[in-house]
């Protein structure tokens, strides 16, 4: 398993501190979210048995009227395009990765902010 350095961890703390500030009503959450990350070394781990963090990527028509959706098997439910991180801290680059494997789309580009 790969742990996460303390830099990538003070990226992910402010990444979600940022959201916090942004989005009161979900502080709690939040500080849930800081809690896990220092609570367990290896977050980004899908290996972690009680949870890890995973990407997610809301794909938007440029005129921001139609998203496109997955249907997950497993789930049986329609949903954002994402997955694992694989140990990969930087969750941007993962929502990325992970929208570009599952909708065959070149040249998506991706907001690094938490929303």
């Amino acid at each position: 398993m790969t742990s996460i350095d303390p830099a990538q961890r003070a990226a992910l703390l402010a990444l979600l501190e940022r959201y916090a500030g942004a989005v009161p009503v979900d502080a709690a959450s939040v500080r849930a979210f800081c809690s896990f990350l220092h609570a367990h070394p290896h977050c980004c781990e899908r290996s972690l048995a009680v949870g890890h963090f995973t990407g997610a990527a809301w794909l938007v028509d440029r005129q921001g009227g139609r998203v496109l959706l997955t249907h997950h098997r497993k789930l049986g439910r329609w949903l954002q395009l994402g997955g694992h991180a694989d140990g990969d801290p930087d969750l941007a680059r993962v929502a990325l990765r992970e929208a570009q494997e599952e909708s065959g789309l070149p040249g998506l580009t991706v907001e690094p902010e938490v929303f």
